[in-house]
This record gives structure tokens, C-alpha cells and sequence, in this order.
């Protein structure tokens, strides 16, 4: 099974695990059994722009549930006040039992700084948010789900709290061309793309976007259509905001 299938296939037990909880916590009574957790919890872990949130919001939208994203660094507060990030992060797991949703913790390394394996195999779990997260994770009925970029920095002790651990990889370069082939509707405009040179860029599929949206729109300001030097001119510039150096290996032969 490719990486990708596999990915397709956890998101689909995902759906299903939270559809079925019903009879295997409460009619099978494993709710009782050892004081068994009753949150379903799922780590995605990828660089950005793999497609973790966008899973996510798939999710929710399968279940007919709202979705919460949270950014960490809005709640936990910059003066270590643990009362009041206490306050703040139970607030959203009420609310989220309360409605049913789905929470999501996007780009959660915040937490993780205390809590990555070190050389000598020990882990550091001196962080509160973290602790006080998987506590309310394990008692709040709903999903949660978090994303992050270190799962393979994550200590074990962490990642056995998680009821599903998917990984996100960046693209081959054959699903990259299908990725440029897929990109444009039937309206726009294209002119002699080479689909095959687009595809051997190594970008995921959320930078891959933002080229192919800031390309059209260079396209449109032209009044052309979208063609290789726009992709080109559109790549540099996601290049130079990601502070990435684009060689000329990589786009030899685009224009």
C-alpha cells in the first residue's frame, strides 16, 4: 500500500472509529473497563502544506460537525498565568462537548518543547499546556486532533496518548504532476504547460497552489494565459518568502 493510500485509509478509520464509539464504549462496555479514556485523539504529522488541515476539515465536514481550529499561541498566555491558560483551554474542550465539534490544534510545536526524545532516550514532560491537554483529551468526548512537523522527534511516552498517528509526506514527484494537472479549472486559460517539469519541483501540495493561484493572477495582469514564465516568476517569489534558494537544476528547461 503506497503512502498515500495508507494516509486515504486512516482518515476513513478515523470517520469510522468516532461513527462506532457508541457500541464499543457504552453497549460493549469498555467505557468502564481500566478507566478507559473516552476521547478519540489523532496526530497528523507532515511539513507544511502536505494537506494535514484540509484532512481535517474533510473530517468534520464526513461527521456533520463543526470544526474548531485553534492557534496555541492565542491561548496559552505569555506570562506563564497557568490559571488563566487553564481557563482558556478548558473553555474550548466545554465547548466543543457541548456542540459536538471537532477540535483541532493546528501547528502545535508550541507544546512540544519539553517534550521530544533526547539522546540519552529519557523525555522531558515538564510542560504544563501539554499535560493539561492530554488530561482534558482523554476525558472530552469528542475528536481532537493535532497537527505538528517533529513526529518523528516525539517521544514515545507522547505519541501512545494519540488513538491514530497519520503521517503526511511531501508528494512524489508522479502525484506532483497530477497535482499541476488538476490545478486550473477548465476556465482558465493555459498555454504549452510541461506538467512533467512542474511535477519534478519538491513542493507539497499547499505551496504548489500558491504558485499555481500567483501565477494566473500574473497570467491575468498580462492578458495571457498561464504559461511557463509565469509559473517561473510565481515560484521565485514563493521561493524567496519561504527563504528557500531555487537552482537552476530545478527549473531547467521551463522556459
Amino acid at each position: 500500500m503506497t503512502e498515500r493510500k495508507a494516509q486515504e485509509q486512516q482518515v476513513r478509520d478515523i470517520i469510522s472509529y468516532f461513527h462506532r464509539q457508541n457500541t464499543g464504549y457504552r453497549k460493549w462496555d469498555f467505557a468502564n473497563q481500566k478507566k478507559r479514556s473516552l476521547g478519540i485523539v489523532a496526530l497528523f504529522d507532515g511539513t507544511s502544506g502536505t494537506g494535514k488541515t484540509m484532512a481535517a476539515k474533510v473530517i468534520a465536514n464526513e461527521l456533520k460537525l463543526d470544526l474548531y481550529r485553534i492557534k496555541l499561541y492565542r491561548v496559552i498566555t505569555e506570562d506563564d498565568n497557568v490559571p488563566e491558560t487553564e481557563k482558556n483551554l478548558g473553555e474550548i474542550f466545554d465547548a466543543a462537548e457541548r456542540g459536538g465539534g471537532v477540535l483541532l490544534f493546528d501547528d502545535a510545536e508550541v507544546l512540544f518543547d519539553n517534550y521530544i526524545q533526547v539522546k540519552d532516550g529519557f523525555c522531558r514532560y515538564n510542560n504544563f499546556e501539554l499535560r493539561y491537554i492530554l488530561k482534558k483529551m482523554a476525558i472530552c468526548k469528542c475528536l481532537t486532533i493535532i497537527t505538528t512537523n517533529l513526529g518523528e522527534k516525539l517521544d514515545r511516552n507522547f505519541t501512545r496518548h494519540m488513538r491514530f498517528v497519520v503521517n503526511f509526506p511531501v508528494p512524489d514527484a508522479q502525484t506532483r504532476t497530477r497535482i499541476w494537472q488538476k490545478i486550473y479549472p477548465p476556465t482558465v486559460p493555459t498555454e504549452k504547460l510541461d506538467y512533467q517539469k512542474l511535477g519534478n519541483l519538491e513542493l507539497s501540495g499547499g505551496f504548489i497552489d500558491n504558485i499555481a493561484l500567483n501565477a494566473a493572477f500574473l497570467a491575468s495582469h498580462a492578458e495571457e494565459s498561464v504559461m511557463m514564465k509565469h509559473i517561473l516568476e510565481a515560484t521565485r517569489l514563493e521561493y524567496e518568502k519561504l527563504r528557500e534558494v531555487l537552482t537552476d537544476t530545478e527549473i531547467e528547461g521551463w522556459v
